[in-house]
């Protein structure tokens, strides 16, 4: 598990959580538009599933 800190840096937190979806079926990660997803235009690559989700924050330390 990785640990984040408190306060990070703006382009840090857009290159790990911007864009990024999750599949809910075999939790590959995806980089797609929030617009896409929501219009159900985007598929896993892995499985061709069409649930994703935003990908979730750490804990903070």
């Amino acid at each position: 598990m990785i640990v984040i800190p408190k306060k990070l840096f703006k382009e840090v937190s857009d290159r790990l959580f911007h864009r990024i979806f999750v599949c809910r079926k075999c939790k590959s990660k995806i980089r797609a538009d929030y617009s896409k997803v929501k219009a159900g235009k985007v598929k896993c690559r892995k499985c061709g599933s069409k649930s994703l989700r935003p990908k979730r924050k750490e804990k903070k330390a």
